[in-house]
C-alpha cells in the first residue's frame, strides 16, 4: 500500500478538532457530535464508534480541490487513516487528554479556523468584482497617471569622481556613449550600452531621478552624480507619458486587488460596528 499523503493531515487534525472531543461526554467521537450519515454506509466502526463515510467525502473533496491527482487508492487510504487516527482518539480520551485545557482551547481555535476559512471562501464567491467594477477602477488608476512621465536612460557607473569627470571629458569630445559604458560597474547594463529601459522616476534613488528628470532628451550630465553606488554619468534617451497596460492584460491583478479592498472594507466595517471592550 501507498504510504498516506503527508499533506492530508492538515485536514484530518481539522476535522477530528472539529469531531473529535469536544470537551463534553468523554466518548464524545465521531458517532455524536452532529455530523452523520443518515441510512448511509459508514465508513467505518471503530470499537462500536461509527465513522460516516461524510468524513471519507469531505477530505476527498479537499485534496481534489487543491489539485491532488485521482488516485483510486485515496478514499481507502483515508478510511484506514481515519481509523488509526479514532482509534488514538479513544486512547486519548480514556487518558483524560480532552479533558486538559490546553487541549480544549486548542480545539476551539481550530473549529473557529475552519468556520473562517468555509465562510472566507463563501465570502469571496459572493462579492467577486464585476467587469463593470473592474473597468472603472482601470479608469481611476488610469486617469490618476495623468501626464506622470516614464524616462529612457542610459548610464554609466564609475568608483571614483574623477572617473566620471574624465568620461564626461570624453563625452564632449565625440566619445560614443555606448563605448564608455563598457567599462560601467553596472554588471546589468554595461553590456547593452548602459541601457536602463523605460522607468518611472521613482524607480531610481533620488539623486539619480533628479538629475535625470533635469535633462533634455539627447543630453547627458555635465557632471558626475553621486549615490551609494558610486558616480553616475546619466544619458537621456527620451521621454514619454506613461503607458499603462491594456486592461485584460491586468484585469486579474485588477481583480485580486478589487478582492482585498472589498474584504478590507467589510472587516472595517465588521469593527466599526461592533462591540469590543
Amino acid at each position: 500500500m501507498k504510504n498516506f499523503p503527508n499533506h492530508l493531515s492538515v485536514a484530518f487534525i481539522t476535522l477530528i478538532a472539529l469531531t473529535g472531543c469536544a470537551g463534553g461526554d468523554p466518548g464524545a467521537t465521531a458517532s455524536n457530535t452532529g455530523t452523520t450519515d443518515t441510512g448511509a454506509k459508514p465508513a467505518a466502526v471503530v470499537n462500536g464508534i461509527t465513522i460516516p463515510n461524510k468524513f471519507v467525502e469531505v477530505i476527498v473533496a479537499e485534496q481534489r480541490a487543491q489539485g491532488a491527482p485521482e488516485d483510486p487508492e485515496m478514499e481507502e487510504n483515508i478510511r484506514k487513516e481515519l481509523v488509526r487516527r479514532t482509534l488514538l482518539e479513544q486512547d486519548a480520551v480514556k487518558a483524560g487528554i480532552d479533558k486538559r485545557p490546553d487541549t480544549l482551547v486548542r480545539q476551539n481555535l481550530a473549529r473557529q479556523n475552519a468556520l473562517i476559512r468555509d465562510y472566507v471562501q463563501d465570502w469571496t464567491k459572493n462579492n467577486t468584482p464585476t467587469d463593470d467594477e473592474l473597468k472603472q477602477e482601470y479608469e481611476k488608476i488610469t486617469t490618476s497617471l495623468g501626464e506622470q512621465k516614464e524616462y529612457h536612460t542610459r548610464h554609466i557607473l564609475l568608483k571614483t569622481e574623477q572617473e566620471a569627470k574624465t568620461a564626461i571629458s570624453k563625452l564632449n569630445k565625440g566619445a560614443k556613449f555606448t563605448e564608455l559604458a563598457r567599462k560601467s560597474l553596472d554588471p546589468g547594463s554595461k553590456g547593452s550600452g548602459g541601457d536602463l529601459g523605460w522607468a518611472n522616476p521613482s524607480m531610481f534613488v533620488p539623486p539619480f531621478s533628479e538629475a535625470m528628470t533635469q535633462l533634455s532628451k539627447g543630453k547627458y550630465t555635465a557632471t558626475p552624480v553621486k549615490t551609494d553606488y558610486g558616480y553616475h554619468v546619466i544619458l537621456l534617451e527620451d521621454t514619454r507619458n506613461i503607458q499603462p497596460p491594456p486592461f485584460d492584460e491586468i484585469k486579474p491583478e485588477l481583480q485580486q486587488r478589487m478582492q482585498q479592498m472589498k474584504w478590507q472594507a467589510y472587516l472595517d466595517e465588521l469593527e466599526k460596528n461592533a462591540d469590543v471592550k
